[in-house]
């Protein structure tokens, strides 16, 4: 069974404040249809006196319905901003605990979004770009394992006055070496 996630503000501040934005531009979008309606619906009341009361009786109900119905598409249009935002908001949550990971020392490991989440292409990059570092770091490591056996060769024939200096170089190396593991 895929793994599904039930806490559905995963950044609050982000999803709510684009939910938010999203209905505020929806109802600024949509508010002048009941105006025209209501504004059409009282000129013809003005222009027909024997159809106004009964027209006039209507004409609240109309409105009341078109208040009613923009309350509840801005409330639908909020509930599915919020799902849609946790497919952004959930892969960058993972994406910077992995991170927090990599900073804290712990070993690489790669990096997964679910399944119809968007931009899982950041994380195949972020993988291929890490496996690139690893692979550097392990040819670094081997690079710097020969450079240290070189300069213990050295240490063999060089002066005792500076074999203090190459002693320097090769606990640097292997002080190096150390964060490669």
């Amino acid at each position: 069974m895929a793994y599904q996630r039930k806490i559905y503000l995963i950044n609050p501040r982000f999803q709510l404040k684009f939910s938010l934005l999203v209905c505020v531009i929806l109802s600024l979008a949509t508010l002048p249809y009941p105006l025209v309606i209501y504004d059409f619906m009282s000129q013809l009341i003005r222009s027909n006196p024997t159809l106004a009361q009964n027209l006039e009786e209507k004409k609240q109900t109309l409105f009341l319905f078109l208040a009613l119905w923009q309350i509840g598409l801005t409330i639908l249009v909020f509930v599915i901003c919020i799902f849609f935002s946790h497919k952004i908001a959930g892969p960058m949550y993972k994406l910077r605990q992995f991170l927090s990971r990599i900073r804290e020392g712990q070993p690489f490991s790669k990096l997964f979004f679910r399944e119809g989440d968007y931009f899982t292409e950041v994380a195949d990059d972020l993988n291929e770009t890490f496996e690139k570092m690893s692979d550097d770091y392990k040819n670094d490591f081997v690079y710097l394992s020969e450079v240290s056996a070189y300069i213990n060769n050295l240490a063999m024939v060089v002066p005792s006055d500076k074999k203090a200096v190459l002693t320097k170089i090769t606990e640097r190396l292997d002080e190096i070496q150390t964060r490669f593991r």
